[in-house]
């Protein structure tokens, strides 16, 4: 959290973030690899697929927040999710990614409606689901990354995605989980 500059703490703002988790051992894998990458990220941001990227909301928002995260979850059903083979950004962002292949349309459904309501926001680029290995590091580091993200293949079940809080620390950290209707 941080406070408004007077220290009156009338401004009190968090930044939270709305996601996928990938699960072990798929998130422990890609983690591991995006540390093996150099990316200083890596340990800091639990391995995910963004609804909602970081966005600072005064904490007086938080219930109707979480109210809303609530309507959003309830009108979904659990889905499969095939993450495989990676994919890049680049030029446009120096990021490296694995493919959401299958999910990829639900993923689409369920972060439009997350980003709405109190979370109505424009994004820096269009939404595109997807689980980040290497970011913001040097391109044949960038390259390297992409060759070996190729051979990885993920399935799993997803119940639901979770709110998180971005710490004092610089770590982010589940803080609320929210179960498909």
């Amino acid at each position: 959290m941080r406070y408004a500059p007077d220290g009156d703490g009338l401004d009190e703002v968090v930044t939270i973030g709305v996601s996928i988790s990938v699960p072990d051992p798929y998130g422990a894998q890609i983690q591991d690899a995006r540390a093996g990458h150099g990316d200083p990220l890596a340990r800091s941001i639990p391995t995910h697929v963004t609804l909602l990227p970081p966005t600072p909301v005064p904490v007086g928002a938080l219930p109707a927040i979480e109210d809303h995260l609530r309507a959003a979850a309830a009108g979904h059903r659990p889905f499969r999710m095939l993450l495989q083979g990676s994919g890049t950004f680049r030029p446009v962002s120096p990021v490296v990614f694995v493919r959401v292949e299958e999910g990829a349309q639900e993923c689409r459904a369920l972060e439009a409606d997350v980003r709405s309501g109190p979370l109505a926001r424009e994004l820096a680029f269009p939404y595109h689901p997807h689980v980040t290995v290497a970011h913001g590091l040097p391109e044949p580091v960038l390259d390297q990354a992409f060759e070996q993200a190729r051979g990885f293949r993920a399935v799993f079940e997803v119940p639901g995605f979770s709110l998180s809080r971005f710490g004092p620390d610089e770590v982010w950290r589940p803080w609320r989980g929210y179960r498909f209707g």
